[in-house]
């Protein structure tokens, strides 16, 4: 094996690495915030889907308000984790 090989191969373990980290922050949060998994998305009519799309952009802002107060309850990955679930929402209800 080369050394190119082995860096392409490394490369590509450590992106579904970082894509299987975003994913389970995504699904924590979703789960955690508002009852849904992230695999019951694409099911969803276009209502439910935007009201969840508020929901979470409702809980973001309230985040960013604790962590701008220095609240001892912000979590920085819950609040990286309800933005890439809304990200992955938005992207998934716009057509193909």
């Amino acid at each position: 094996m080369s050394i190119g090989e082995l860096k392409r191969e490394r490369g590509a373990f450590l992106a579904a690495k970082d894509l299987a980290e975003s994913e389970a922050r995504q699904r924590l949060a979703l789960q955690v915030f508002c009852n849904i998994d992230l695999d019951e998305l694409p099911v969803q009519d276009e209502a439910s889907r935007l009201h969840l799309c508020r929901r979470l952009t409702r809980l973001m802002e309230r985040e960013r308000l604790k962590g701008a107060r220095g609240h001892w309850s912000y979590d920085l990955n819950r609040h990286i984790g309800l933005k890439q679930a809304l990200d992955t929402l938005q992207t998934r209800a716009k057509p193909l």
